[in-house]
């Protein structure tokens, strides 16, 4: 399947919810449904923002891209360059130039938005457009799988070459310089040593100093899509309470991914993990952040809770994160039939074997430096 195929086949499933909603368009503006339409292509500058400044159009018909004067010529020349997909400019200083392009595409037909758009008064999209994304097709597959490999490799490769007294921040800077070296955005940059890595859940890099261990925890982007790893590092040897606590945390996640099949709802996958976190002798940890959920186009899709009726789907991507004080588990594996697949396959990180009822795998040790 080539990049026009995959977008045929995007555009089947846009069209497929139009007629099942009464819709004659859809105007797509947050980056991930822009991303996952045009195969990986991006309609934003500026990172901190989750709604891009350029607009995908599609119809029956087909789609096309409205963007200012500013943006047009890097979308048509390289974003979209071997597409089907026409850009329309406007004159980005000009809001009757922008107006009037708005009115000839879309009239006075009944198109729905993904997000608000200055000017037009159109109904938001309902949630369910959202699960159009959530089954990755071969080459998002394949690109996912890329992904996954070189955030793997970025964390590792930095976590081998921390040095013990430096900074979080000088440990997040190396880390982002890494991710950014193969092409890949980092949406989410945590890092904690010590004692910030006790007390928090999400710690945001700080000046303090990394004495005793550090963790990596990252979530990061590459043509739209999304893949999260952690890792941890100790410069002395682990105490017995932090090797039982890693040897639990695996095991909880090994039971979060013998959990994760097609036709599982979130919450059965979600009460598996809180057995496992009981079992292994620490029964509340859970209640302390959130146990990850399905990703892609997003850095969680949908997060895993008590009760959720969602339902995992066949090639849906997902990364859990459990956590208990001082260390946390986290890969991105691929939902499949027989069983959950890590999209980054093996490397030279030491691993320790966990099982869960009849469910054997391999998860990341901390390293020992």
């Amino acid at each position: 399947m080539d990049r026009n195929e995959e977008l045929t086949a995007k555009h089947q499933r846009v069209t497929a919810y139009m007629n099942a909603t009464g819709l004659e368009g859809v105007l797509l503006s947050r980056r991930c449904n822009f991303s996952w339409y045009t195969c990986g292509a991006h309609n934003y500058v500026s990172n901190a923002c989750e709604v891009g400044n350029s607009h995908l159009l599609v119809d029956r018909d087909g789609a096309r891209v409205i963007a200012n004067n500013i943006e047009a010529p890097r979308l048509r020349d390289e974003e979209l360059a071997d597409l089907p997909i026409e850009v329309c400019p406007f004159d980005y200083s000009s809001l009757i130039d922008r107006a009037q392009l708005f009115d000839r595409l879309i009239g006075s037909r009944h198109v729905a938005a993904d997000a608000a758009v200055g000017g037009l008064a159109l109904p938001i999209l309902d949630s369910a457009f959202d699960g159009l994304r959530w089954q990755l097709l071969k080459p998002e597959i394949d690109r996912m799988r890329d992904l996954s490999r070189d955030v793997v490799l970025a964390v590792e490769a930095t976590g081998l070459n921390i040095e013990q007294g430096e900074s979080e921040a000088s440990i997040a800077g190396a880390l982002a310089c890494a991710l950014r070296s193969v092409g890949a955005v980092p949406w989410v940059l945590l890092v904690a040593g010590d004692e910030r890595l006790d007390s928090f859940r999400h710690p945001l890099p700080t000046d303090n100093v990394c004495k005793r261990m550090a963790m990596l925890a990252v979530g990061a982007e590459r043509d739209g899509l999304i893949s999260a790893c952690t890792r941890v590092v100790s410069f002395t040897r682990l105490p017995r309470e932090l090797r039982k606590k890693h040897n639990a945390v695996a095991t909880v996640d090994a039971a979060l991914w013998s959990a994760t099949r097609p036709g599982a709802t979130l919450g059965q996958i979600f009460d598996e993990a809180r057995q496992a976190y009981q079992r292994t002798g620490y029964a509340d940890q859970w209640r302390f952040h959130h146990q990850g959920g399905s990703i892609g186009y997003q850095p969680r899709d949908a997060k895993a809770a008590p009760g959720d009726a969602t339902t995992a789907l066949e090639n849906q991507a997902f990364a859990w994160n459990p956590s208990i004080a001082g260390t946390k588990s986290e890969d991105t594996i691929l939902c499949t039939p027989r069983e959950p697949t890590p999209l980054a396959g093996p490397t030279d990180w030491p691993m320790i074997s966990v099982r869960w009822k009849d469910y054997k795998v391999r998860r990341p040790d901390i390293l020992v430096r």
